[in-house]
């Protein structure tokens, strides 16, 4: 029932925005589809640009932190 709520809002959705879209004047639906063009995109890709975070101790006993990294760093009027 709710599902059927639901899929009713978003066909009364899409009918309102083909009827605005009907009312764009012909020299402006180029930008009106690059920008829903975009939109799609951008929310086809959200989901992947969410940054995956890499396991603690990735490159343990591959690589070693040098002593030296902890030294003070130079004087920057020097």
């Amino acid at each position: 029932m709710v599902r059927e709520a639901q899929k009713s809002e978003a066909i009364i959705l899409q009918e309102q925005i083909i009827n605005e879209i009907r009312q764009i004047p012909s020299d402006k639906l180029a930008e009106v589809y690059d920008l829903i063009h975009c939109f799609r995109l951008d929310l086809r890709h959200e989901s992947d640009a969410l940054p995956k975070q890499r396991p603690i101790g990735l490159a343990k006993d591959i690589f070693q932190m040098p002593a030296s990294f902890f030294d003070p760093l130079p004087d920057e009027n020097s």
